[in-house]
């Protein structure tokens, strides 16, 4: 009778609680996957990402300077159009009062060529006063009413005040220089004495 061998053969099947589970080939092991660091993009794809964001942003800076740029060009433009406008407007105005005294200096070569005597040339002195006149306040030129009015400082120049009781304090009582203004604007203002009365 042959004898039993101790050793149990090679392919012999292990005990069921001592056995491994399988595991496909092609997985990986859970703890492999637990423990396994995130995912990181590539250095280069990083670097690339911030090129582009810079170069955007240098876009952009050179857009606004462009803008900023034209509009300054812009108004540099405009000043200079409504300094030129304004420059003809007060030409124009200008050659508007000049135009209106040349029938005054008309007037002059028309009596210094005339010759004549005293009373003649009184007439023709008047005749040019009215004429300047006439043509002053076509421009809008009017004389400041002064003799016998009340002193205001905003039409009146006081040069002298004179002690009279027999007129209001502060009364304009003699004209030294006729003022003007062009409607409410002052051109020049009146040069006068004014009455001092303590007692009124």
């Amino acid at each position: 009778m042959p004898a039993k061998s101790d050793t149990q053969p090679r392919n012999a099947a292990l005990d069921p609680e001592h056995e491994l589970p399988e595991t496909d080939a092609g997985s990986e092991p859970e703890n492999a996957r637990e423990g396994a660091p995130a995912e990181t993009k590539p250095a280069g794809e990083a670097v690339s990402s911030e090129q582009d964001e810079i170069r955007r942003l240098l876009e952009e800076r050179d857009r606004l300077n462009d803008r900023l740029l034209r509009s300054l060009a812009d108004f540099d433009n405009y000043r200079k159009r409504m300094q030129k406008d304004l420059t003809e407007a007060r030409s124009l105005a200008l050659v508007e009062a000049l135009r209106a005294l040349l029938p005054v200096l008309d007037s002059f070569d028309r009596a210094l060529a005339a010759g004549g005597g005293a009373e003649d040339l009184r007439k023709g002195v008047e005749l040019m006063a009215r004429q300047f006149q006439d043509n002053a306040r076509r421009l809008g030129l009017e004389p400041i009413a002064s003799l016998g009015e009340r002193f205001d400082p905003h039409w009146h120049e006081a040069i002298e005040a004179v002690d009279r009781e027999d007129v209001a304090d502060n009364t304009v009582i003699e004209e030294l220089q006729r003022g003007y203004r062009l409607k409410d604007r002052l051109v020049r203002p009146a040069m006068v004495k004014v009455a001092r009365n303590s007692k009124a």
